[in-house]
């Protein structure tokens, strides 16, 4: 399926408020960044409507579909395969970013920062805990100990060295939040569509979030050609610019994980998943054996996870007029061990650009062309 690949840059700050009830008099709205890809995937799909001269109102009822995108109810192959923060490199190549992995922890003294990796240990059965999986995500420490620096991303090369099991350098492979995007507080006020003024009482403030010269989003669509073009990105419909891209996307030695039979998996986008934390494909996790998966040509047993707090992801559905609903997700950069793995690097090929959906979903579950549960993987 051929793959589309471009970089959005704002072009004013960006609304991108969380799953919290806003609109009140004197609400705050907490921005979410970066947004779930749902917030992309509705910029481009009602953009690749336009383009095509559908009506969106005849759309929003069901009564036109397009090919590509589909329609309310049953999406087309319209897929969002990758949704990632990125920067704009010297030779106008796109280099996505990504949340640091569940697996790294960052240190930081006296300046210096060090990153040690969490590794899948089998603890002694005396020890006890709720943790339903036989190898725990365990952090070995000396006897200084500190708070993890937190709001760092992964580069390209980051995660390149990630997937091939080598040390990831502070000074080369991290980037801060602070040189991609700064908050900022405004104050809105709430309109009356009728009366066409202001309403009264409907005084509220936000969070805008103003991207640093370079940074944007890189995104890959698969199943449609996206034109180049303006979006309406994220609430309030702010300006964006959609242009195709040269995409520095990362790829994990295939080869050698199927040689190796062992693999780790890193979401790269929030997972929604029947059994919870678990991604589809796995079955009942058991203390002593772990967690059989199997899913489209790829067999293993899931023997570690280390999945932050779950995030509640919603959104607001313009066809519908009103909002989605809420659905309690594995966050990006949630890391799974998996051990006995059967598969041909093909197969593993496959299902990463696929995503972890069965096929049933794929071909029903609107949330599969937002760019939910994708993921890469990694050599363990």
């Amino acid at each position: 399926m051929t793959a589309t690949d471009a970089f959005i840059e704002a072009l004013d700050v960006l609304s991108l408020r969380g799953n919290k009830l806003f609109g009140d008099p004197g609400s705050w709205g907490e921005a979410w960044m970066p947004p779930p890809p749902s917030v992309a995937a509705g910029a481009l799909r009602s953009h690749l409507l336009v383009h095509r001269g559908v009506d969106l109102a005849d759309f929003a009822k069901g009564a036109v579909s397009d090919p590509q995108v589909g329609s309310p109810d049953k999406p087309g192959p319209f897929t969002l395969a990758a949704f990632q923060l990125a920067r704009r490199q010297a030779d106008r190549r796109i280099e996505p970013l990504y949340p640091l992995p569940a697996d790294l922890v960052v240190h930081e003294k006296e300046g210096e920062r060090t990153v040690v990796s969490l590794r899948a240990t089998r603890v002694d059965a005396a020890l006890k805990g709720s943790a339903p999986l036989p190898r725990w995500p365990v952090l070995a420490e000396g006897a200084e100990r500190s708070k993890p620096v937190g709001g760092l991303w992964l580069t390209a090369d980051g995660l390149r060295a990630w997937m091939a099991g080598r040390a990831i350098e502070p000074n080369e492979h991290l980037v801060e939040s602070s040189e991609l995007w700064k908050l900022e507080a405004r104050v809105g006020v709430g309109l009356d569509a009728q009366k066409r003024r202001a309403e009264d009482h409907k005084l509220f403030s936000l969070q805008a979030i103003h991207l640093e010269r370079g940074a944007g989003f890189a995104v890959r669509v698969l199943g449609a050609e996206v034109p180049a073009g303006l979006l309406r990105f994220g609430g309030d419909g702010r300006g964006a610019r959609l242009t195709a891209a040269s995409v520095d996307w990362p790829e994990p030695d295939y080869e050698a994980i199927a040689k190796v039979r062992r693999a780790r998996l890193l979401l790269t986008s929030p997972g929604l998943f029947e059994r919870g934390w678990l991604p589809t494909g796995a079955g009942e996790a058991d203390p002593t054996r772990g967690a059989p998966f199997e899913l489209n040509g790829v067999r293993g047993r899931i023997v570690c996870a280390a999945v932050p707090r779950a995030q509640v992801v919603s959104g607001f559905d313009l066809a519908r007029w009103g909002p989605k609903t809420a659905q309690r997700a594995a966050p990006s950069g949630s890391v799974y061990w998996l051990e006995e793995l059967e598969a041909t690097p093909e197969a593993l090929r496959k299902l990463a650009a696929r995503g972890l959906w069965t096929d049933d979903a794929y071909d029903r579950d609107p949330r599969r062309s937002e760019g939910f549960n994708r993921f890469v993987w990694a050599l363990y």
